[in-house]
């Protein structure tokens, strides 16, 4: 049975999206079958894997209201043991009619179920916020990952994401872990990386992923291309910190 994991943070631009399809990259290059689940109205880690949006005929949107199965959604992706449940704008509108359906958690347990048994991984990309969307995600996770800047109004976010972990597994799932923390767009060379990285290991020590990911041009670029980094740029920096990161997720869940 597959392990769902999200990749949530309500703030924009840390590195989420980045991370899942990444990191869900190279999992499934290591020959396990991954399944990644684009929960965010953007759709970038659906374009993330080359897949043109405009050209979607089912996303994660019909199947959240019901007009199709999740096995209707799933797209092959071009690379290796990945496949994709895309999404478009369409999801944006999906947050009302969530709080509309009845059962919604159980909804999202039923549809998950049909295709938990033919994946080793399930990655599902929450968008950036701490919304129906996120919360029908965390409900159906066995666990969490957080990626997040070395910046202070980051670690203000931690407490605030963590809080909602907590009444997710109070009201809806028990057992949902905190995979780990992740550290993304690194720069060790700043004073401020180090004193937020130094705040993070008081509290958070063992939940740190050892590795944590630099702000490299090759990462940046690799959406452009379609590609994610394992293959845009196999041998650099950033693929060789996502495969440890890959590798240590696997350790952990």
């Amino acid at each position: 049975m597959a392990k769902i994991v999200s990749f949530s943070n309500q703030k924009g631009g840390v590195g989420k999206t980045t991370s899942c399809v990444n990191i869900a990259a190279q999992i499934a290059k290591k020959g396990k079958k991954v399944l990644m689940i684009d929960m965010d109205p953007q759709g970038n880690a659906t374009s993330g894997l080359g897949i043109a949006k405009s050209k979607i005929k089912k996303t994660i949107y019909d199947v959240i209201i019901g007009q199709c199965t999740i096995e209707d959604a799933v797209l092959k992706s071009n690379f290796s043991n990945l496949w994709v449940v895309p999404a478009n704008i369409d999801l944006a509108g999906a947050e009302l009619e969530l709080y509309e359906l009845e059962n919604q958690t159980d909804f999202a347990k039923l549809a998950l179920d049909t295709v938990k048994d033919k994946f080793d991984y399930i990655f599902i990309d929450c968008p950036p916020s701490l919304g129906m969307l996120t919360v029908k995600a965390l409900s159906v996770s066995d666990g969490i990952v957080i990626p997040m800047q070395c910046e202070f109004y980051s670690l203000e976010g931690m407490s605030q994401l963590l809080n909602t972990v907590k009444k997710i597994r109070q009201l809806y799932n028990p057992d949902l872990q905190l995979v780990g923390i992740l550290l993304t767009m690194y720069n060790s060379r700043l004073t401020l990386t180090a004193q937020v990285v130094a705040e993070l290991k008081k509290y958070y020590a063992d939940k740190l992923f050892k590795v944590p990911i630099s702000r490299t041009v090759r990462i940046s670029e690799a959406p452009g291309y379609g590609e994610p980094i394992c293959y845009h740029d196999p041998y650099g920096k950033g693929s060789l910190e996502y495969a440890a990161v890959a590798k240590e997720l696997m350790n952990r869940i």
